[in-house]
């Protein structure tokens, strides 16, 4: 039983390190997510509940209470003959007030409109914000995979070398070789043993920046999926979220308009106010009473009107300026979209010709080991042909990995 639940144990072990495979995309998505800042997303909501709530809470009533306690030097005295009015020096009143707009020119309406797309704004500045992420996630993991495939062609040198090595060592044994030649392969398969250190090293360093990035265990069991090396099929459209930020300033603007044009629209209301003091309504009576006013109240600031022009103009010139950004923005993004499409054209073109470039360094290879076993060639001349040899082969697969991220560049230029 003990042994059937260890078997067990190790079979999901298994299971899960090979369960361990990570797309570009994925890891996009998972650095998006574990981002801290992902979380002002419902923060901005929240805010924005608040505001619209309290923008709303305008059309309520509207109660006020106040009071106060004077005293004056002199106060209404008539004493004429059977007449006699006075009215105290010491005042008391205490007033509550009800205020209930019936139209407010459309500001309210303006505000919260002006609240949605201020949430809006922030939205896209996050989402801009966010989006360098994927950048940064396309260095790390395209680093790693060429990282890796760096140590597979060292691999394939060194044991390139190790088979060179045993051959030379039997021709040092036959006589037919010097123990400089042992030394000399000895050397060539240290210094790659070095390479092979700095290049683990480096991927390992990539590896946990990457995890620090997506919060995924990024350690030597974790496959990165290499993306296909296929363009998106529209290369042209952007849908950069940097143009939605774009359009909520215009938006925003707009919104700003709207509000102008409320600022010099008249108000109407209904008021109702209610108290208590001496004196009251009545300034003659000479003690303590209830009182009450009704009515309709107009307000219109006439004063609106002589900044309504300059605040216009200064939208309208607010909203070329983020024109003129957009302008750019779109003008650098283009030239370096075709920057990139040329730089997809250029390696492929180099791809068709690094199997060639192999194929001919392994043909002068073998010849120059054929010369060493004749005694023709020198060891340190083989050494140089194999490292130009494996030269060739890293050289492919730096161009493969190399074409694979100007895709994933063309691809953030774009969005698509």
């Amino acid at each position: 039983m003990k042994r059937t639940f260890l078997l067990l144990m190790l079979t999901a072990g298994l299971a899960q390190t090979l369960s361990a495979q990570y797309s570009i995309d994925a890891l996009q998505e998972k650095a998006r997510q574990n981002y801290p800042q992902i979380k002002q997303f419902d923060l901005i909501e929240k805010s924005a509940e608040y505001n619209l709530s309290n923008a709303s809470s305008v059309n309520l009533p509207q109660v006020s209470l106040s009071g106060r306690a004077t005293y004056q030097s002199d106060a209404i005295n008539i004493s004429q003959g059977p007449i006699s009015i006075s009215q105290s020096k010491d005042q008391y009143q205490v007033m509550a007030e009800v205020n209930q707009v019936l139209w407010d020119g459309g500001v309210i309406a303006a505000r919260k409109q002006s609240i949605k797309t201020n949430a809006e704004l922030e939205k896209q500045k996050l989402e801009v914000d966010l989006y360098t992420l994927r950048d940064r996630v396309n260095q790390l993991f395209f680093g790693i995979l060429m990282l890796h495939e760096q140590q597979m062609q060292t691999d394939i040198l060194q044991q390139e070398l190790q088979t060179n090595l045993e051959k030379i060592k039997a021709c040092l044994k036959n006589g037919v070789a010097n123990q400089s030649d042992v030394d000399a392969v000895s050397v060539e398969m240290l210094n790659v043993d070095q390479r092979q250190t700095e290049l683990k090293s480096a991927e390992t360093s990539y590896r946990d920046m990457l995890s620090a990035l997506t919060g995924v265990k990024m350690d030597a069991n974790a496959l990165l999926i290499k993306p296909l090396n296929a363009l998106p099929d529209d290369k042209q459209t952007i849908k950069r979220p940097e143009l939605g930020l774009f359009d909520a300033q215009l938006h925003l603007l707009d919104n700003q308009t709207q509000l102008e044009q409320t600022a010099i629209m008249p108000k109407f209301g209904l008021f109702l106010q209610g108290g208590y003091g001496r004196p009251g309504l009545n300034m003659l009576a000479p003690g303590f009473s209830p009182f009450y006013i009704g009515g309709v109240r107009f307000s219109w600031n006439i004063s609106s009107f002589y900044t309504r022009k300059n605040n216009l103009d200064n939208i309208q010139l607010n909203k070329e300026m983020v024109n003129v950004s957009k302008e750019t923005f779109l003008f650098n993004n283009n030239l370096k979209i075709n920057q990139q499409n040329t730089e997809v054209d250029k390696m492929r073109e180099l791809l068709r010709t690094d199997d060639d470039i192999i194929q001919l360094r392994t043909n002068i290879k073998k010849a120059c080991s054929a010369k060493v076993d004749n005694g023709v060639s020198t060891v340190t001349d083989l050494l140089r042909e194999i490292n130009a040899e494996s030269l060739a082969r890293q050289q492919k697969a730096l161009h493969e990995i190399q074409l694979l991220l100007e895709i994933q560049n063309l691809k953030y230029s774009t969005n698509n």
